[in-house]
């Protein structure tokens, strides 16, 4: 992520932070969201929100539809400037905004796309949480290693979460344990791996079985690129194949380093005799 420039009292702020989709509104529940992934600012700034993504980022629902229209792009990287430019001021605002009676026992979806960028940034959610204890919280995330450190030794108790598979940490996390979702092909599919879908309703990836199976969009493009597997199987192929790849480049590099040394030949050898093969 680039460093933050320095504010101009020019800069229009969104003046309404949380909005709703017609999906999210059905259930009560209220979204924040950054621009998906990988881009550009208007000022030349580039970004990534989602860091650990894998995967997921080549069949990604937010980078698609609606998502990609000139002005819900542009309110999304409105919410990323205020952000990167004023953490503090970003902070404050969401806090007072919360503070109005429709958010008191409501839910509030942190980010429907991009995820916990920076430390600095999923401290500011804790702190957010922390401060409006009377509203709900909840996140998908593929920061592991940032949640381990983070969030797990003390989460706000109005703060959950559940991980998702088809980032680049997916080695560490522990379905035995964790708290998961994977994206799977259909609901036959889910209901054949005894995972319990979220098709219902999105708060049952944190409010139902710790195994959450979510039903991939109906993409065209996407589901040939699911090509009938699970997020996680996926990811674990493409893990595999790189570390093969890294492999035979070690390999390479070990079998170079094996030609002799010239300075360990006898000295009675002319210098300029090629060594044998």
């Amino acid at each position: 992520m680039s460093t933050s420039l320095p504010i101009s009292a020019t800069v229009n702020r969104p003046t309404r932070l949380l909005t709703q989709n017609s999906e999210m509104r059905q259930i009560g529940v209220w979204n924040w969201s950054l621009p998906a992934w990988a881009g550009r600012l208007a000022d030349g700034r580039t970004y990534n929100t989602c860091p650990s993504a894998g995967i997921c980022a080549q069949a990604c629902y937010a980078r698609h539809g609606t998502y990609t229209w000139p002005v819900v792009r542009a309110k999304h990287q409105a919410n990323l400037m205020y952000v990167l430019d004023d953490l503090a001021g970003w902070q404050a605002a969401m806090v007072a905004e919360l503070g109005a009676a429709k958010f008191r026992g409501a839910w509030i979806r942190i980010h429907d796309s991009g995820d916990f960028f920076s430390d600095a940034y999923l401290q500011a959610w804790l702190d957010i949480c922390r401060t409006r204890p009377d509203t709900n919280f909840y996140a998908y995330t593929k920061e592991v290693s940032r949640f381990r450190t983070l969030v797990e030794p003390g989460p706000p108790p109005n703060f959950l979460w559940v991980y998702s598979y088809g980032g680049t940490q997916d080695a560490a996390l522990n379905p035995a344990v964790d708290r998961i979702a994977d994206v799977f092909p259909d609901e036959p599919a889910i209901a054949e791996a005894g995972w319990a879908s979220q098709e219902a309703s999105d708060l049952l990836a944190v409010l139902g079985p710790r195994l959450v199976g979510v039903p991939a969009n109906r993409i065209p493009a996407y589901l040939k690129r699911l090509a009938g597997r699970r997020f996680s199987a996926w990811q674990a192929e493409v893990d595999a194949d790189r570390a093969a790849r890294r492999g035979r480049r070690h390999l390479r590099l070990v079998v170079d380093n094996t030609r002799p040394d010239h300075s360990q030949q006898p000295t009675a050898e002319p210098a300029d005799q090629p060594w044998a093969a």
